[in-house]
């Protein structure tokens, strides 16, 4: 099944046997820990097929395992190396200084995304779990206002962002807070369009004005 995401060239999302359009940012809402592994360990072993750059933060406690599981879902493909498979933990990618910024995520982005196109131009691959975000990090009440902000940077790329929120651990108002900065979702076994989705401009403007200037 396809749901058109954005004008650019089809990918495989690799899970569900869906499909959709590079340059998209999506949240995962999960309830189970297989559920989770469906769509963050499907996702990556497509893009490992396809030979593309991968950039994973999983949970702490799947960290050390995060490539193997990867790899057991396409035996057959290479192990990747550091340069293909960019493993993170969540402390150097979120909060290096002990807090986290928005505009410290954009610029780690915007690294990897500078470094890609200097060595090939690969389609990328992000995905991340978000329970780091529980925590009482410096900085984090403005998580939404980067999600908000990612958007952008992700627009008209070959890039898919996939975002994994444990529905269990985060409460009912984070949740509503995450769908507004996402436009599309993936829960249930199925993705959509996501009607709670504002766009960036709108959503910094009512929820974070010092963000506006970061678009």
């Amino acid at each position: 099944m396809h749901l058109k995401t954005s004008d650019l060239s089809l990918m495989d999302l690799g899970f569900g046997g869906y499909t959709c359009n590079w340059g998209t940012h999506f949240c995962g809402l999960y309830e189970t820990e297989a559920e989770r592994d469906a769509i963050m360990f499907g996702f990556l072993a497509q893009g490992l097929r396809e030979r593309e750059l991968l950039v994973c933060c999983p949970d702490e406690h799947h960290h050390d395992h995060a490539i193997d599981s990867t790899q057991a879902l396409c035996p057959g493909v290479d192990h990747p190396d550091s340069d293909s498979f960019r493993l993170f933990h969540s402390r150097d990618l979120y909060h290096p200084q002990g807090f986290f910024s928005p505009h410290d995520m954009l610029k780690a982005h915007d690294d990897i995304w500078d470094e890609n196109l200097r060595l090939g131009a690969r389609n990328v691959r992000g995905t991340a779990e978000m329970g780091w975000a529980l925590e009482k990090i410096p900085g984090v009440e403005n998580l939404m206002a980067y999600e908000s902000l990612l958007n952008t940077f992700i627009w008209g790329k070959t890039w898919i962002s996939i975002c994994l929120y444990d529905v269990n651990r985060f409460p009912g108002s984070t949740i509503m807070k995450v769908l507004q900065v996402h436009p599309f979702v993936i829960t249930g076994g199925g993705i959509f369009e996501n009607p709670y989705f504002m766009h960036p401009e709108k959503w910094l403007a009512k929820y974070a004005p010092e963000f506006l200037k970061a678009i």
